[in-house]
């Protein structure tokens, strides 16, 4: 074992180990308050809730949840019976494609519907008591028209492709 006259790597395990503990307190509270409260949440089983965190081309953190509860100050509350899908979404430059995955297991691919319109895509699927639904915003121009969308082992993968800028040549006019 290495020397650590300073103490560091006490100092190091003690913060994560506090962090956890932070969280775990959290985690009690919310369902404590539940409990409690009786609240209750209908039966449709299972709960789903988690959150995606992605580093934009800005820079910037951006956060987005899905699952079919959200956390409130009085515990888990139920947002609807329709459960928002984990999607992700990655730009591909070398093809100027946008790549868009949806994990939305237990439907088949005539249960989905995609739409593209004015910088939102919006997935839509639903069989029996399955049923999901998100929107996307978009800051860039699809074109629908391109779009190649696969659904495999509860995947749903749309590769959409972006319009390309006009490209216009200049051309001297002369000025008279």
């Amino acid at each position: 074992m290495w020397n650590d006259p300073w103490g560091f790597r006490d100092r190091f395990f003690e913060q994560i180990d506090r962090e956890f503990s932070e969280a775990e307190d959290m985690l009690n509270r919310m369902f404590r308050t539940v409990r409690e409260s009786g609240t209750t949440v209908s039966q449709t089983f299972p709960y789903f809730y988690g959150y995606q965190i992605n580093v934009g081309p800005d820079g910037k953190p951006h956060i987005r949840e899905f699952g079919n509860v959200r956390p409130s100050s009085k515990g888990l509350t139920e947002q609807s019976t329709v459960r928002q899908p984990l999607v992700d979404t990655a730009f591909n430059e070398k093809e100027n494609i946008m790549v868009i995955t949806a994990e939305m297991p237990g439907i088949t691919k005539e249960d989905v519907k995609v739409s593209m319109g004015e910088g939102l895509v919006t997935i839509h699927a639903e069989k029996g008591n399955k049923k999901y639904h998100t929107e996307l915003p978009v800051d860039k121009e699809l074109d629908a028209d391109s779009t190649k969308a696969s659904y495999i082992n509860g995947i749903l993968e749309l590769k959409i492709q972006l319009k390309k800028p006009l490209k216009s040549k200049a051309k001297e006019i002369k000025v008279e």
